[in-house]
């Protein structure tokens, strides 16, 4: 029995092979048709023809190989071209990026010789080094009138009253009350936050008012002075309670002829926040309040 399947599968194998020459002086399209035969009755019954159809697959694999080839390398060429033009223009973007970078960091260093030349000329008393205090948001205690947060670091932290608070990208609001170990920050929205500030490009002193909303509104503006969309608004420093300098946000519309600012950090939004020190020392913050209070 086994002497005559082995028998049996010899006879199939030539058969096959003397199919496939017979396969060879006929054209593609006969081929073609063939191929698409033999798929048909694989799909009809995987078991029918099963032993010739994989012997003609075995003997025109190599043609297969053959013709399919051309067609690889083609496809190879044309994703090569395609990944080097993509190559090439991502290579002059960042030329573009870089040279500009390098005109941005020349104009900067110019900039701060000139500031430096000036500051010795007027023989100005430089400001401190501001440090900070990195701390983590541990819950929002606001509503829909009063917008808050409470931070994990008080009085242990040296953290004081009227502190700026700073999200990842400016200013988010101030201190309003401390604990041992957490304190509150009434956020910059707030219907009852008012920090000076100035708007650059104009160099105008402004205050800037929360409205419970999200965007902040600019007050105290001379009427003559124009602000354009897209300014950035900075802490003033003025009152010595912040930094001057401290990034809020920018206009991000002019509405009914008021200037209306979208700050830079969500206030929400932040998991750590960096509390910062106050710019003056605590004898002459305590100058500062006796000469803004008057006399008693």
């Amino acid at each position: 029995m086994a002497q005559y399947n082995r028998q049996d599968k010899r006879r199939q194998a030539m058969r096959a092979a003397t199919m496939a020459m017979r396969l060879s002086r006929y054209s593609p399209l006969a081929l073609t048709g063939i191929a698409v035969v033999l798929l048909l009755s694989s799909l009809i019954s995987p078991t029918l023809w099963g032993g010739p159809r994989m012997a003609a697959i075995d003997a025109l694999s190599p043609a297969i190989e053959f013709v399919g080839a051309p067609f690889r390398v083609m496809t190879e060429t044309i994703s090569d071209a395609s990944g080097l033009t993509k190559i090439r223009a991502e290579n002059a973007r960042l030329k573009a990026e870089n040279k500009q970078l390098h005109e941005w960091y020349q104009t900067a260093m110019l900039l701060r010789s000139e500031n430096q030349s000036l500051k010795d000329l007027l023989n100005v008393i430089p400001e401190p080094d501001q440090s900070y205090i990195t701390t983590r948001v541990i819950a929002d205690s606001g509503s829909s009138f009063v917008k808050t947060v409470l931070i994990e670091a008080g009085t242990d932290n040296a953290v004081e009253e009227g502190q700026a608070v700073l999200g990842s990208q400016g200013m988010i609001g101030r201190i309003i009350e401390v604990g041992q170990r957490a304190s509150r920050v009434l956020l910059l929205n707030d219907i009852n936050s008012h920090v000076p500030v100035v708007v650059e490009g104009a160099n105008q002193r402004a205050v800037l008012s929360g409205t419970n909303d999200d965007l902040l509104v600019l007050i105290h503006l001379p009427p003559d002075v124009m602000v354009e969309k897209g300014s950035r608004i900075i802490t003033s420093g003025s009152g010595g309670m912040f930094p001057n300098g401290l990034p809020i946000g920018e206009v991000s519309e002019i509405k009914n002829g008021v200037p209306m600012v979208m700050m830079y950090s969500d206030p929400y939004g932040a998991g750590y926040v960096q509390i910062v020190e106050k710019p003056q020392d605590p004898n002459v913050r305590h100058s500062i309040k006796t000469l803004t209070a008057g006399p008693e």
